[in-house]
């Protein structure tokens, strides 16, 4: 008999203990806040900012003609790369999401350019193209053209070859980069720019920056 209840509570301790593992191992984000995939984003080749040893990657979905992108960029983003990235906590992905057409794509285009010209020149080039949004600007209002493009590269103090940039966007020489984002934004089912990923997990409001911190720092202690 004394066996038996033995073999009981031996096996009463591995179960507790597998339940104690299985919730510990487990997300414990709200589906409100986020959504959870099997897995983060393949960044490879996309261009980032901050430590690629990074604990967490934040992959943010923009498009350069996108109002609320560009006021995610001015009012999220500074704090993020404070307190973050500029700590080596957080490797910033940004991968480009042409939701409002040609423009988009042009825009995207360019980016891609820069990025392979030169890195560092990337993120203040990125920066331009949102400070140059029209304040009153609607969806179906033209402003991303080659020229206007060329002229923010310009005006740029960045070592930028205005001649490859020209001939990349007349010759749209990075389609296949930009059709492995929008693989991406399908994959993800990313529906509304900005969106953003911390890690696997994708926020449901990209400007809430208590849980995008909360996030970071869940997948920075595990």
């Amino acid at each position: 008999m004394r066996n038996k209840w033995l073999v009981v509570g031996t096996l009463a301790i591995v179960v507790v203990l597998i339940v104690v593992v299985f919730m510990n191992n487990s997300s414990n984000v709200d589906e409100d806040v986020a959504t959870e995939y099997d897995a983060p984003p393949n960044v490879e080749g996309q261009p980032y900012l901050g430590d690629t040893e990074a604990p967490v990657t934040v992959v943010a979905f923009g498009d350069y003609k996108c109002p609320s992108c560009k006021a995610w960029d001015e009012t999220v983003f500074p704090e993020l790369k404070e307190t973050f990235i500029d700590e080596g906590i957080v490797q910033f992905i940004h991968v480009n999401t042409p939701f409002h057409g040609e423009e988009s794509m042009l825009a995207a285009q360019a980016s891609e350019s820069i990025w392979n010209q030169n890195q560092e020149a990337f993120w203040t080039f990125h920066e331009a193209i949102y400070q140059n949004q029209p304040e009153t600007q609607q969806h179906d209002e033209q402003w991303v053209t080659e020229e206007t493009l060329l002229d923010i590269a310009s005006s740029l103090d960045e070592n930028i070859s205005l001649e490859n940039l020209e001939e990349d966007l007349q010759n749209q020489a990075f389609q296949e980069q930009i059709r492995e984002d929008i693989d991406l934004v399908e994959q993800f089912e990313v529906a509304q720019t900005p969106t953003i990923m911390v890690n696997q997990y994708k926020l449901t409001n990209p400007f809430d920056y208590e849980q995008i911190v909360m996030l970071i720092e869940q997948e920075n202690a595990e």
